[in-house]
């Protein structure tokens, strides 16, 4: 089954800390370039992070310094560690392949942030 699966959201307090992951089936993970996006609601979508065949990374400049995308390609998986959140962290993060409307995207994990 093609698919992939993003767990890890919560509610936290500001300053806190998530690890996001999300894990991949059916495709070709080791040769595709993978991105987080989050969505507020009432906003726009964002794309938070991609991550590149090899490890090279790209952020959404209100994250940088505090998010780290990584991608483990022998499990299928990419990470999104998150620290120092902030009440305009929150949103359904959802991992994709590929950038949006490309590829394959999950349902979404929640993160919400309290101030």
């Amino acid at each position: 089954q093609v698919q992939l699966v993003e767990s890890g959201g919560g509610l936290v307090q500001a300053g806190g800390s998530l690890r996001l992951s999300c894990v991949a089936s059916g495709i070709g993970f080791s040769r595709m370039l993978m991105a987080w996006y989050r969505q507020a609601p009432g906003k726009q979508r964002e794309l938070v992070t991609t991550i590149a065949i090899g490890g090279a990374t790209n952020y959404l400049d209100s994250v940088k310094g505090r998010f780290t995308c990584s991608r483990e390609d022998a499990k299928s998986t990419m990470y999104l560690q998150m620290n120092d959140l902030k009440p305009e962290d929150t949103g359904v993060y959802y991992c994709a392949s590929g950038f949006w409307g490309t590829g394959i995207r999950g349902r979404g994990t929640q993160v919400t942030v309290s101030s």
